[in-house]
């Protein structure tokens, strides 16, 4: 059901997973997860644990250039999912199987198509306070901009899988539209290896800080991109501000107008704080959303 590539190092140490393509319109993740893979096998006798990679688990999706597959249901709703139902339900069976068997798991992401989204390492915040170290280790060696640990409510998830089986997990976010950057490939090749170094699975040089902001927000749907400052209108939006600006409170983020231009309607920021999701394309339908504004110091 999945393709995934299994390296198993020379010394002792944990198993990590490391997954991309979750949806079909990512694909800096794919190539990363590529070239990770080539690295691992490279420096086997160097690997002190294992190390399990999926270079796409979306195949149909990424066949149809899309978010989702042909039955139209979305990867990251689906989890656990059902190993003799729909097929992505099948998949999330997959997905789940190999992250329940992981003792630290990584999703890479971007925004795909539909939005664009500041780079960022997430978790959840576990309930298990060992779980949850491991998780904020694995996101500030990760090493982007933002990390944001988010509400531990939300199902469906690979990582509502590993939070269920204890695992600790981090997810990562770099920008989005039909771009593959070479930036986003290399941030997320070096996250990866970053992640195995501070666990002890390879010589790793310490990197130089890049992290620039820590927010946690333990309130329920904290996390959940898709509800942020839903448009009042289908039309087009055109933002009035750019991934990784300060907006206050009331504070204009875009302005959103009906192709024909009988109506018009602003969109204003519900909070101050860092804008870190905007659409990847000038189209927005009504109720969807236009941008997340996370209240970091």
């Amino acid at each position: 059901m999945l393709h995934s590539i299994e390296i198993v190092g020379d010394g002792v140490g944990p198993h990590l997973l490391i997954t991309a393509g979750v949806h079909g319109d990512e694909y800096e993740p794919m190539v990363a997860c590529r070239e990770l893979a080539k690295y691992f096998t490279a420096g086997r006798s160097q690997l002190r644990g294992r190390v399990t990679i999926v270079p796409c688990v979306n195949i149909a999706a990424f066949e149809r250039g899309t978010r989702t597959a042909d039955d139209g249901l979305d990867l990251a709703r689906t989890c656990p999912g059902k190993s003799d139902g729909k097929p992505t339900e099948q998949v999330a069976h997959a997905l789940s199987e190999l992250i329940r068997a992981a003792d630290l798991y990584i999703d890479l992401h971007t925004g795909g198509v539909a939005y664009r989204i500041f780079p960022l390492a997430g978790y959840v915040l576990h309930r298990d306070e060992k779980v949850l170290e491991r998780q904020r280790r694995m996101a500030q060696a990760f090493n982007l901009p933002l990390i944001w640990g988010t509400a531990p409510n939300l199902n469906g998830r690979s990582l509502s899988v590993a939070r269920d089986a204890g695992v600790p997990a981090i997810y990562a976010e770099y920008l989005g539209g039909s771009d593959c950057t070479v930036e986003g490939v290399r941030d997320y090749i070096d996250g990866c290896l970053n992640v195995a170094a501070e666990f002890d699975m390879l010589d790793r040089m310490r990197p130089t800080n890049r992290v620039q902001y820590v927010k946690e927000d333990p309130r329920d749907n904290s996390g959940f991109l898709q509800l942020g400052h839903p448009s009042p209108l289908t039309g087009i939006f055109e933002a009035s501000v750019k991934l990784g600006d300060h907006v206050m409170t009331g504070g204009r983020l875009g302005t959103v107008t009906t192709v024909g231009g009988d109506e018009q309607a602003e969109v204003v920021a519900g909070a101050t704080g860092l804008v870190i999701m905007l659409p990847g394309l000038p189209k927005v339908l009504k109720d969807q959303a236009t941008a997340m504004v996370v209240e970091v110091e």
